[in-house]
Parts: C-alpha cells; sequence; structure tokens
C-alpha cells in the first residue's frame, strides 16, 4: 500500500480510503454487518489506515457500526478517522444545518457513536444555501480549541465556495466524486486544489459500481440506482460495451477494470486517495492492487478516451428517450 500527505495536515493516509456509505440501507438495502466488519479487518491487514464516513449515512447507522466494532477490535488508533455533518435529521425531515449551535451538538453526537475523543478529519457534507461563514469557523475552530476536531474539509463544493470558506477557516481537504465517468472538476477544483495544497479524497471512483464491469445487460438493480441514469435501458446497455472495451488495457497492466478504473482515479496529480465502498472480505484483494502503481500518461488518456465516447453514446441516448 502506498501513502500520501493529505494536504498540509500532518496526517499520512493509504491511498485506498475505506468508505462507510454502504451502511446507509436507503441508498444500498441492507448488508451483512459480520461481512463488513470481515471487510474492514482485511483492510487493515493490506495497510488501509483510512476510514470514512457521515452522521448522514442511516442517520447515524454507520458510525454507530463503526464505534462499536472500532471500540471492541481496539481498532480507533490504526485508523485515520474521517466523518462528516450536514444534514439535521433530528426532526421529520432532513434539512441542511451549518449553524453554529448544531455543529457542536453534530460532533458531539458523533463523537459519541464513534467512541472516541478525536475526529481526525471533519468535514461538510454539501454546501448549506444559508450558510454563515463566519459561524462555521466559530464552531470549527471551538471544536480544534477543545481538541475534539484535528483537521477540516468539504464535500462536494465547488472553488467559489471552497474560497470563501477558506477566508474564514483553513479547508484542508476536499471530498468531491470523480471517475472516468465523472470528470467535472478537472477543470476547476483539482487545479484550485493542487494550487492551494488542499488533499482530495475521491468518493464513487466505480461510478456507484458501474465501472466493474461485472454487470451483465440483463442485470435490474434494486437499490437507489434503479432509477438513476446510465443504470438501466439502452444507456446501460450502451456503457457497459464502452466499459468493456477497457480489458485488453487493464490486461496490459495486470489489472482487472476496476482496479484499473481506480489507478485511473489515484493517477491524477491532486488526488490523495480514492474511496471505496466494500462489502466484504473477498472485495479488498480487488481493491487494493489499483494504488500499486500510477498509470502511464498515454494509458490514462487512453482510458479516459473510451470511456468518454461511451458516455457520449449514452448521453445521446438519454437525451432521446431511449
Amino acid at each position: 500500500m502506498q501513502y500520501r500527505q493529505l494536504g498540509k495536515t500532518d496526517l499520512n493516509v493509504s491511498r485506498i480510503c475505506f468508505g462507510c456509505w454502504q451502511l446507509s440501507p436507503k441508498f444500498w438495502g441492507d448488508i451483512s454487518i459480520d461481512e463488513w466488519r470481515g471487510a474492514v479487518l482485511r483492510a487493515l491487514e493490506t495497510g488501509v489506515n483510512f476510514i470514512d464516513t457521515a452522521d448522514a449515512y442511516g442517520d447515524g447507522e454507520a458510525e454507530t457500526e463503526l464505534g462499536k466494532f472500532m471500540a471492541a477490535e481496539k481498532l480507533r488508533g490504526k485508523f485515520v478517522l474521517a466523518t462528516k455533518f450536514y444534514w439535521n435529521f433530528t426532526q421529520s425531515e432532513r434539512f441542511p444545518d451549518t449553524r453554529h449551535d448544531h455543529i457542536i451538538q453534530a460532533c458531539e453526537d458523533s463523537l459519541r457513536r464513534l467512541q472516541t475523543d478525536v475526529i481526525d478529519l471533519y468535514q461538510i457534507h454539501a454546501w448549506d444555501a444559508l450558510t454563515r461563514p463566519d459561524e462555521v469557523a466559530a464552531a470549527l475552530l471551538r471544536l480544534k480549541k477543545e481538541g475534539k476536531v484535528r483537521w477540516f474539509g468539504v464535500s462536494n463544493l465547488n472553488v467559489e465556495q471552497m474560497r470563501l470558506y477558506n477566508r474564514h477557516f483553513p479547508v484542508d481537504c476536499l471530498q468531491p466524486p470523480f471517475s472516468l465517468l465523472a470528470r467535472e472538476i478537472e477543470a476547476r477544483e483539482l487545479p484550485y486544489c493542487l494550487d492551494n495544497r488542499i488533499g482530495v479524497i475521491a468518493y464513487s471512483p466505480l461510478y456507484r459500481g458501474l465501472l466493474t464491469g461485472k454487470y451483465k445487460p440483463d442485470h435490474v438493480f434494486e437499490d437507489s440506482r434503479a432509477k438513476t441514469p446510465y443504470f438501466y435501458g439502452k444507456p446501460f446497455h450502451h456503457l457497459l460495451n464502452g466499459i468493456g472495451e477497457l480489458g485488453p488495457l487493464a490486461e496490459k497492466h495486470g489489472l482487472s477494470i476496476p482496479q484499473l478504473a481506480i489507478r485511473w482515479v489515484l493517477t491524477h496529480p491532486a488526488l490523495t486517495s480514492a474511496i471505496v465502498g466494500i462489502k466484504n472480505a473477498d472485495h479488498v484483494a480487488t481493491i487494493t492492487k489499483a494504488a500499486e502503481a500510477v498509470l502511464p500518461q498515454d494509458d490514462w488518456h487512453r482510458a479516459a478516451g473510451i470511456i468518454a465516447n461511451a458516455k457520449a453514446g449514452a448521453d445521446k441516448l438519454l437525451a432521446a428517450g431511449d
């Protein structure tokens, strides 16, 4: 396993980050907790020292399960621990909340669920239209002064939003979606992070599993992907064909298609780590090899071109209503 310094922080993290979004039944359905626990231990054995969750995943369920398991297995000191806040889910309906008092309470709740005294990386999950940067800063800096949070990050924010926050408190990390099928951040966010030494930990590097190449044209998704564009109908079939074209390139590097897709993400100079949602121990071995090296520049562009062409065709089919 290779490691990178996370931005300007003192955190040295594995290039694969163990993501916990899969413990959100609303999006992914129920999974085996025992198998998930086995995956956490196997990831640790392979050198993964970075784990990311959020209070919103299962409305606290993911943090609770992770906290119980870390306490039972005495794992806390072995992981750099990242979590996120943003959603107020204490009422019947969720709503964004970055008010000072909510941030303080959200952090206390996360610490309790995670059974820890400190969060290594505390991240704002998304942009709040009603955010008051000075109020956010006051809460975060109070938490740091109290020793409850070490470093701050943001997720799903654009350059203008990061720049605004940076005037009030240091943004140490960005967590955006980034994959062969989601490259929007290449133009502005990644250059901004490079220029300002902000760490980048990409989520959905396999585009919610589509870039694994394991699905057949007749596959029917039964979770939140069922009504998501690219995951059904002719666009789905078209993308599967394109993804299959990555096979010879992956084989050239001794990789599987999902390993190639993750290595493609990690090759970008702005990237610190790729967050991968792993459900069982067998999945770990199929992922960690991706972090052993980076792709040559010509093959990085070759893979990008294959999927860009496939995506363009799928977009035409979507526009036509197919």
